[in-house]
């Protein structure tokens, strides 16, 4: 075995690395995102039993799920954006999966979030995070730490009022700037969608999806876990499902960090 998978395997056993899980755990009771009329909701994740060791399987338990594509922790394709229809190897099936693991920059913004739900980050708040931690390299997960994650109240976490859900995000052009002008792998939250909960009222709207999707980048959302995460020097591993042709997928995202 190469001598550095060696020690990344010793770092792993003598606690020099450790794994965090940054994905929620997916059951009926996991929050969905809810579009209005006329446009079609995903379904809510469901799971049954096929057989626990009786007379429909006396040595196996198993079970039957269904879901759709962007449900619980999930990972989006470029191809479930218009924006991103036409791209090649857009689908989750096609993606090389060296794209699927990459630095992480973590941008902690608990403070504003906490006084405002609708808080966007902006073209600004990356440059003052890059002041303080460095350039975000290029094939780097920019994260979004909200602490929304630990909204265990689904309503609260979807947190909809009479115009529509107000959760935090990115402003439009902070997504445009990160997807032409850091050439990142994608941007993840902890909210439900990576758009903010207003986005439907922006300029594009849901410019987040259009335009990391537009220049063939991912988003992770639904991310948990991310007050264990520095703001850098961790790595990130989200692999979505193999469906082929698929827009996204549940998926299981960890991070190594120190």
């Amino acid at each position: 075995m190469p001598e550095i998978l060696l020690e990344f395997i010793k770092a792993m056993r003598d606690g020099r690395l450790r794994v965090v899980d940054l994905t929620a755990p997916l059951s009926p009771e996991a929050a969905v995102l809810r579009l209005p009329a006329p446009w079609t909701n995903t379904p809510k994740f469901k799971i049954w039993e096929l057989s626990r060791y009786d007379e429909r399987g006396p040595a196996w338990y198993w079970n039957a799920f269904e879901t759709g594509e962007h449900t619980g922790t999930h990972f989006d394709a470029p191809v479930h954006w218009i924006s991103g229809k036409d791209l090649p190897d857009n689908t989750v099936d096609r993606i090389p999966v060296k794209q699927f693991i990459g630095p992480a920059c973590v941008i902690d913004v608990t403070r504003e979030v906490q006084s405002n739900s609708d808080h966007l980050l902006t073209v600004e708040g990356i440059k003052n995070w890059e002041a303080a931690h460095g350039r975000i390299p290029a094939g780097a997960w920019v994260l979004l730490r909200t602490d929304w994650s630990k909204r265990t109240d689904p309503e609260q976490y979807i947190y909809e009022k009479e115009d529509g859900p107000h959760t935090p995000g990115w402003a439009a052009e902070c997504s445009q700037f990160l997807a032409r002008e850091r050439d990142i792998l994608g941007v993840g939250v902890e909210t439900v969608g990576t758009d903010a909960g207003q986005a439907a009222k922006f300029q594009p709207p849901f410019p987040n999806h259009y335009f990391m999707h537009g220049s063939g980048k991912f988003g992770l959302a639904g991310l948990c876990n991310l007050d264990q995460l520095p703001a850098t020097g961790a790595v990130v591993i989200a692999a979505p499902l193999k469906i082929t042709a698929g827009s996204g997928s549940p998926v299981r995202a960890i991070a190594i960090t120190p």
